[in-house]
């Protein structure tokens, strides 16, 4: 025979799943607004950390937009109380600098820091170091920009079966001819980047020993070492490669405050 209960009182199983429900129902908003809470000091951060990147690049003497700035790995309060960050990934877009008088442009410079240590108050209050393990940084510099730097009326740069091809009017023997041909790139001991023309001809230039010689001396006034300008992070360059935007560069650096560019 089932068991009765007076009026008016819930069974013992109903009443624990209503508590069950209701305890479902707190932690899921709970959680949505710790979500959120996080969601929302993710942007901060990001805020903070692209106006210090703006000043340290403009003390550096160079230009770009405003950053685009993401701080990655969640949840990202626990990373606040860590003081430490599994990465945070840096846009510039724009860049430009000046190297030995010339512009240098760089359409964009993706930088990528990992393992970044930050503490409370400088997040809260913006003054400290903003340190990364690692810094790893890929750009692009533009062919007009390269060519600037090679001071050479005419001539253009660009990419040919992954080479550096070139095209330029030179005047051999009192005539005109355009030469045509690639270039070998790679980083120089010094940092710049090294160019050297060693497969160059001119279409009907005349099989002569002063002809040959000229071009050979026009190549060899354009394989030069090639500065750089200055970029942000203390990045060093490892690796140059031709791209058809541009020439293509790899850098990298160790223990980096991002904050302090220069």
């Amino acid at each position: 025979m089932a068991q009765e209960y007076p009026a008016g009182e819930t069974r013992p199983r109903r009443r624990g799943r209503k508590l069950l429900i209701g305890l479902v129902v707190l932690l899921l908003v709970v959680g949505g607004l710790l979500v959120v809470a996080d969601r929302v000091a993710v942007g901060v951060a990001e805020r903070l950390i692209a106006e210090r990147v703006s000043q340290e690049v403009s003390k550096q003497g160079a230009q770009s937009a405003k950053p685009d700035v993401e701080v990655g790995g969640t949840p990202f309060l626990t990373q606040v109380l860590d003081g430490r960050y599994e990465r945070i990934s840096i846009t510039l877009r724009d860049v430009q600098a000046s190297v030995e008088g010339d512009a240098v442009r760089l359409p964009v410079l993706d930088v990528d820091a990992r393992n970044v240590r930050a503490s409370i108050d400088t997040l809260r209050t913006g003054q400290g170091d903003i340190v990364a393990d690692t810094v790893n940084g890929t750009g692009t510099i533009s062919y007009e920009s390269l060519a600037a730097l090679l001071n050479r009326p005419g001539l253009k740069l660009g990419e040919q079966g992954g080479k550096l091809a070139v095209t330029a009017p030179v005047d051999i023997l009192g005539q005109k001819f355009t030469v045509a041909g690639t270039a070998d790139v790679t980083v120089a001991e010094n940092g710049k980047v090294a160019l050297r023309f060693n497969n160059l001809d001119a279409a009907g230039l005349p099989n002569l020993p002063l002809a040959r010689l000229a071009l050979n001396r026009y190549a060899q006034g354009i394989s030069i070492d090639v500065p750089l300008p200055e970029l942000p992070f203390q990045l060093a360059v490892r690796e140059v490669r031709p791209l058809p935007e541009g020439l293509a560069v790899t850098a990298d650096a160790k223990n980096v405050p991002i904050n302090s560019a220069g």
